[in-house]
């Protein structure tokens, strides 16, 4: 499996069959998306249409078999939701023998329910910039802490190049709050289930 970061929650995940977008809302914020022809489009909240013909949309739950990869959408909380309201879709991706999920900007507060359905997860992307926009490092942390994950990709963070509605907190900031000091920091993690170890590690990616 690969994994690519975009900036803000714009992530590609691929494998040799096949190639997923996630969130490519880019060009909302001022930058050009990664998004090509061919690819599973995948969005957490609210979609974008995307510009190039796509092998498909994915932008609410459900249960996908694509090209020998599982994807299952879990509809949660959004972080800006009411108690009864659950706007959000969270991501479980299963590639590779490597179960991912990709939270998107979500209340850190997961049920037991929402916890038994997301299972077991070797990595876990999160959003920690905060603002009132997603995820602060606090409500991130408690999401780690909840799902456990073998290893963390911090998403959704400052960045200059990106036309924020609201201002995000740095990465250095919200690794202060994490206190998780990175693995590594590199442009594409390929990585295999191996590669994990049961002691949590962080890797920052660099924008693609």
């Amino acid at each position: 499996m690969d994994i690519q970061f975009f900036g803000a929650n714009c992530l590609v995940i691929g494998t040799k069959q096949l190639r997923i977008t996630i969130d490519d809302n880019l060009s909302e914020l001022g930058a050009s998306g990664p998004t090509k022809a061919g690819d599973v489009a995948m969005f957490t909240g609210s979609p974008l249409k995307p510009k190039v013909e796509t092998k498909l949309v994915i932008d609410g739950p459900g249960e996908f078999e694509v090209a020998g990869v599982s994807i299952k959408g879990m509809s949660v909380r959004a972080h800006m939701d009411t108690a009864d309201q659950k706007t959000a879709t969270l991501y479980k991706i299963t590639a590779d023998d490597i179960n991912l999920v990709v939270t998107g900007h979500i209340y850190p507060e997961l049920t037991e329910k929402e916890l038994e359905n997301i299972g077991l997860v070797d990595i876990l992307c999160v959003p920690v910039g905060g603002n009132g926009y997603t995820l602060d490092p606090t409500g991130a942390l408690s999401v780690i802490k909840k799902i456990e994950p073998k290893l963390v990709i911090p998403t959704h963070y400052a960045d200059k190049t990106l036309n924020f509605p609201v201002p995000q907190q740095t990465l250095e900031e919200a690794l202060k709050t994490l206190a998780m000091e990175p693995k590594e920091t590199i442009n594409k993690l390929k990585i295999k289930e191996s590669d994990l170890t049961d002691v949590l590690q962080l890797v920052v990616l660099e924008r693609s």
